[in-house]
């Protein structure tokens, strides 16, 4: 089963998760336009998990309902392509790479198989939308979506970062 989410223009507000037939499969809530945290809700309106960066940090933690964390996401330096590592803790440690200009995205565990791919789906001008396609047997689709959303936040935080010096 595939799911498709996405940003919201101003990174605020609700946004639907749907599956792949459209039908309401969970919610994303994006908490702040200043902030970068996030709850996800499976079908049954559960909070699941949560997603942020700790304070003064560039990493994210996902973390269970109780705010304890399964799992932190960081980027990796890369000539030529966008890599991110991914550690579930007890459950592995994966790797998130795509090519430098793709919108494809694969995540391979600890052996390199493939676990789950997804892609962003959005037009040029209008907010990120992804598609997740998860098979790995330990991480669950709503943990994905926080990883998937953390990704986005840190690629938005390091392109901020640049046009600022850019920019002085």
């Amino acid at each position: 089963m595939a799911l498709i989410f996405r940003d919201n223009f101003f990174s605020a507000g609700e946004t639907e998760i749907q599956n792949e037939a459209g039908a309401p499969a969970g919610r994303l809530d994006l908490k702040s336009a200043f902030n970068a945290s996030i709850d996800v809700y499976d079908g049954s309106n559960r909070l699941v998990c949560s997603g942020k960066f700790p304070f003064f940090s560039g990493k994210w933690s996902v973390l269970t309902p109780g705010g304890d964390e399964i799992g932190r996401l960081r980027s990796r330096f890369s000539l030529g392509s966008k890599r991110f590592e991914y550690d579930a803790r007890h459950r592995g440690l994966y790797e998130i790479r795509s090519p430098l200009f793709s919108r494809e995205y694969e995540i391979l565990d600890e052996s390199g198989s493939r676990v789950a791919f997804f892609e962003k789906v959005s037009g040029f001008f209008s907010s990120g939308a992804f598609r997740l396609t998860n098979s790995a047997m330990k991480l669950n689709d709503y943990e994905l979506v926080a990883v998937i959303m953390g990704m986005y936040a840190i690629q938005k935080r390091n392109s901020a970062a640049a046009n600022s010096s850019a920019n002085p």
